[in-house]
């Protein structure tokens, strides 16, 4: 089978999901790899070193055999079924739904489908009522049957949660444009909003540059309320959206759900006497600032949900389909496709075989799977100026964002110098990113180093601008973290605001230090902040990644980096607790589910290579290289290494939202566990290598 990607420039070229083959012209560098003894580690005769070393000469190979051309590497992003579904949707409503499409679209809907007839949000979680009432709609679209058994259990499992009337906002609004709900029933969102002033409550620039960018767009559509004719009812589904959706249980005055929940009332109310010209205002202006935010190769922020519903917006205020605005942003969505060729055997619950299916990304990740790869493969014991690595540096220089975007909002005289995740998005660059690429970019001895520093210090100067009132760094945009977003009605779905984290700030902090800034009072904010967010059991939550495996893994390099004894408190309680919770077999797993205020999840879970590669980089830095932890999670790594050098892992350990919003990125499997071999053999000081071999 082979999984290939839609479009050309920009786009993710051919990626095999077979063994990946040799890289050429780089000279036996997996032969040269790892060559040169170690002060850190043991004698070559040691065994579990010798397994150490073959198992990241054999990762640094298939790694290297996965680099573009071009200097990048990008690994599938996959997260739930609603990509597809709401993409065929898009297709239906706008009247481009075509039989190829649908039919591979289906094809990897079916496959996701769950025994009991649900679909799931990650490998392995409960079905979820949203994601299988899209799915199911979108099989329907494909023309399923009700009465055919792998959609009779799906209904009927819908029917048993209370239908579509219990499904969230987003799910709800979908169903709304073909009639399946009422618009009245659902919360208003009026385009007026676009006119508040920053300093006001609720303005567009209070939520997250993800949720503005879908917000804006939503402002219209809701608006508008366009209605397209109905393909077919959805009566098994429980619900019939004729009905007038039950009466909505008001909170008390005296809470923020009650005051909110009048405010949205009230939204309804305005609608009915609405200044025609004003409200005729707001879409232009709405639309304005759509069109404004596309990015050069067609997408809004590089993600696909603004995607999505830019276009609905846009096409609802008279751009056609023939509109190059209109165009270029469908063009962006087919980039967004993975397509696998081939048929997979068993298929999903509905028993069939599938043939060729395709996936659709909710974003890529170039810009992050690049950096990651490079720190990777340079903690493994590659030369810093091996052509794979020039290459990835060049490609990474050139991705830098040297103009304006939304951030500026907040930092008006702050220059620009940062990074963002995917192939096109200057309007939303963040600190994440640009940490771990500076990390990056120390680790290469560039042919214009003099390049490489500027580059470097134009990002640390932007990434020092960004901190955020307490200290800490939110990913995006500095001090985006009011209370009053995620209040709303509208808001059911994943987080809306962007908030410092512990992940986000300690890759800063290791950035800055490595970049001789540990003395900086700002960085020292940034440890203090990082010191007081740790948890009574001595882990740190996970905002990005899952959960406090991720954020333990995260914070203890960063705070070691920044000069704290690998005896202070913190790291001991870190590492007591990640020993606590490693798993029989030598490795470490996180579920999903310790993103619920239950916890009993919190560092629990099957052994997946990526965080066993997390939890080894805490304990690494902590000084506990010879330990039994250690020992035994390299020993993990070793014996559940595939012959071809990578590892499977089905299991979700990326973050888009905690629990609502998950991801499985498929790199993460080579370039952290390959970061933690290297680190175990040639110390766990891999920062700064690539700028102090430079001189």
């Amino acid at each position: 089978m082979t999984a290939t990607t839609d479009g050309s420039t920009g786009a993710a070229a051919a990626r095999p999901l077979s063994p990946p083959k040799p890289p050429q012209g780089y000279g036996g560098a997996g032969a040269a790899l790892l060559s040169a003894e170690s002060d850190a580690g043991p004698a070559r005769g040691d065994g579990l070193a010798a397994q150490a070393e073959r198992a990241a000469r054999l990762a640094a190979d298939n790694l290297l055999a996965r680099q573009d051309a071009q200097g990048w590497w990008k690994g599938d992003l996959e997260t739930n079924v609603t990509m597809d579904a709401e993409d065929l949707l898009l297709r239906e409503f706008l009247g481009i739904r075509d039989r190829r499409t649908t039919e591979e679209a289906a094809g990897f809907v079916r496959s996701q489908q769950r025994t009991d007839g649900t679909w799931a949000t990650f490998h392995g979680g409960p079905g979820d009522l949203s994601t299988t009432v899209e799915a199911y709609v979108a099989l329907r679209l494909a023309g399923d049957a009700p009465d055919e058994p792998h959609m009779a259990r799906a209904s009927a499992w819908v029917r048993e949660r209370g239908g579509i009337a219990s499904t969230r906002i987003f799910t709800r609004i979908w169903l709304a444009l073909f009639g399946w709900w009422r618009w009245e029933d659902l919360p208003e969102l009026p385009p007026e909003i676009i006119y508040f002033p920053k300093w006001f409550p609720l303005n567009i620039y209070d939520f997250a540059c993800w949720a503005r960018q879908t917000i804006v767009p939503l402002t219209v559509v809701s608006a508008k309320r366009p209605v397209r004719a109905r393909p077919f009812p959805l009566d098994e589904l429980h619900r019939d959206p004729s009905l007038p959706a039950p009466p909505q249980r008001m909170a008390a005055w005296a809470s923020w759900d009650g005051v909110f929940q009048r405010l949205d009332r009230a939204m309804h109310a305005y609608r009915r006497v609405a200044s025609v010209p004003l409200r005729r205002a707001a879409l232009r202006s709405a639309a304005r600032w759509i069109v404004e935010r596309q990015e050069n190769d067609g997408c809004w922020g590089g993600i696909q949900p603004p995607a999505v519903y830019s276009l609905i917006a846009l096409h609802l205020l008279g751009y056609d389909l023939d509109h190059p605005v209109m165009r270029a942003g469908l063009e962006s969505l087919d980039r967004f496709t993975v397509r696998y060729e081939g048929s997979s055997g068993e298929g999903g619950a509905s028993g069939e075989e599938t043939g060729a299916r395709r996936m659709v990304e909710a974003c890529q990740s170039p810009v992050w799977d690049t950096c990651l790869a490079t720190i990777a493969l340079a903690d493994a014991g590659l030369p810093p100026d091996h052509p794979a690595l020039l290459k990835a540096a060049d490609w990474m220089l050139g991705e830098q964002v040297v103009r304006p975007g939304d951030w500026s909002v907040r930092r008006p005289r702050l220059q620009p110098g940062g990074w963002a995740f995917e192939f096109h998005n200057d309007n939303y660059p963040d600190t994440d990113d640009t940490a771990e690429v500076v990390l990056a970019l120390r680790r290469v001895r560039h042919r214009d180093q003099a390049r490489v520093d500027t580059a470097v210090r134009r990002a640390v100067r932007w990434t020092l601008g960004m901190q955020s009132g307490n200290g800490a760094w939110g990913a995006f945009d500095a001090d985006n973290d009011s209370p009053f977003p995620n209040r709303l009605p509208f808001c059911d779905f994943g987080e809306v605001i962007d908030p410092p984290s512990a992940d986000v700030t300690a890759h800063v902090v290791e950035m800055l230090a490595d970049e001789g800034h540990r003395d900086d009072p700002r960085v020292r904010r940034g440890v203090e902040w990082l010191l007081a967010e740790q948890e009574v059991s001595g882990a740190w939550f996970g905002r990005w990644g899952v959960n406090y495996v991720y954020g333990t893994g995260a914070v203890v390099p960063a705070l070691v980096a920044a000069g704290l004894p690998v005896a202070h408190p913190a790291i001991r309680r870190a590492v007591g607790w990640l020993e606590s919770v490693q798993n029989e077999d030598g490795g470490w797993g996180e579920d999903l589910r310790s993103y619920l205020p239950e916890r009993e999840w919190a560092g629990r879970g099957t052994s997946t290579a990526s965080q066993t590669g997390w939890a080894l980089l805490a304990l690494l830095a902590a000084g506990e290289r010879e330990s039994l932890a250690v020992e035994q999670g390299i020993s993990w790594l070793a014996h559940n290494q595939r012959e071809d050098g990578s590892w499977d892992e089905p299991h979700f350990t990326g973050t888009g939202f905690p629990w609502d919003f998950s991801i499985n990125y498929h790199l993460y499997r080579m370039v952290f566990p390959l970061t933690a071999l290297g680190r175990y053999l040639h110390g766990s000081g891999g920062a700064g290598l690539g700028r102090q071999d430079a001189g």
